[in-house]
């Protein structure tokens, strides 16, 4: 019930100001001061038209200060509207922004756990210095060894030789043995047909 006196008041006065109200007070006011009788009654009825003016007045200037807060609290919130749309557009820009960092972290972070793999593979080998160290004695000692294989090989050489010298100078020996043998069996078949041939 209550409700439905109220859809009826917004009905009747408008926003519910009673400016529907105040102003049929005003026409009656304004009929009943034109049909007065006496000089009070229609001062009186003057004074009550003047009093419904005046809040006639003030509720049009009560709706006009309303209805500049309004256009007030809509530029307001336009200017919020606007302000709130840059901060989302800066929210997507530093969340692409930090997506790109946090690729770039990533990036980091897996390129120090490579660089670390490598210093770990890297430390249990010597160093530069090191290692020319060992290759520079490696080096003189395969030198060495060089110069070793030369002599072993000129001896060899020299054996080879000298062995060569031997077989023919054996050779040789027999050859001359194998002579003197053949001489010899000359010499004893000579001195046994002597000895069998008689004497003249």
């Amino acid at each position: 019930v209550r409700d439905e006196v109220i859809r009826k008041r917004l009905l009747i006065d408008g926003d519910g100001a009673g400016d529907d109200r105040r102003i049929n007070l005003l026409v009656k006011s304004f009929i009943k001061w034109c049909n007065s009788g006496s000089q009070e009654e229609g001062y009186s009825q003057y004074q009550r038209m003047l009093s419904t003016l005046s809040q006639c007045e003030f509720s049009m200037g009560k709706t006009l200060l309303v209805y500049d807060m309004n256009l007030r609290e809509m530029e307001n919130y336009e200017k919020i509207y606007k302000e709130i749309e840059c901060s989302i557009a800066g929210a997507h820009e530093k969340i692409a922004e930090c997506k790109k960092q946090i690729l770039q972290a990533k990036r980091i972070r897996k390129n120090r756990q490579e660089y670390d793999a490598l210093a770990k593979v890297i430390q249990h080998h010597p160093d530069r210095h090191e290692t020319l160290k060992e290759l520079e004695a490696l080096g003189k000692e395969l030198e060495h060894l060089s110069h070793i294989k030369e002599s072993v090989e000129d001896k060899l050489e020299l054996r080879r030789k000298q062995f060569h010298v031997l077989l023919s100078t054996i050779h040789e020996l027999q050859q001359t043995l194998e002579n003197d043998d053949k001489l010899s069996e000359v010499d004893e078949a000579q001195e046994s047909t002597m000895e069998a041939d008689p004497k003249p």
